[in-house]
């Protein structure tokens, strides 16, 4: 009887680690949250303003007759002809807002720019 409850008491404990460490590292397991960007007509139309800190990858799709970029969080895609599309992922810190901006001369002035929070 006190072997059984030993052997018993011992997958117990070996269970439950288990599942705690798998638990564990599911829950920090690092996720990239992914925003598409839209070009078109001189303006950026984003599929979320705000995202949770961490990575996050930008994926940018032109459909403007003229190319542009996009440039965030010190990264950016290069210039982008009307129907490429090409992803940049950044880590961004919680809290804090970020601005996005076409680096293209005159193109921000033109409204080309906005801001994405980090929550």
């Amino acid at each position: 009887m006190k072997r059984t409850f030993s052997l018993v008491a011992v997958l117990a404990v070996a269970a439950a680690t288990a599942f705690a460490a798998v638990g564990y590292a599911g829950s920090n397991a690092a996720t990239t949250t992914t925003v598409k960007v839209t070009i078109k007509n001189f303006h950026f139309t984003l599929s979320k303003h705000s995202a949770r800190h961490g990575k996050v990858t930008f994926v940018v799709t032109n459909k403007d007759k003229i190319k542009h970029d996009f440039k965030i969080a010190g990264k950016k895609t290069p210039l982008l002809k009307k129907g490429q599309t090409k992803s940049i992922t950044v880590t961004l810190k919680k809290g804090k807002k970020y601005t996005y901006i076409c680096t293209v001369p005159g193109h921000a002035a033109a409204g080309m720019k906005g801001t994405f929070k980090a929550t």
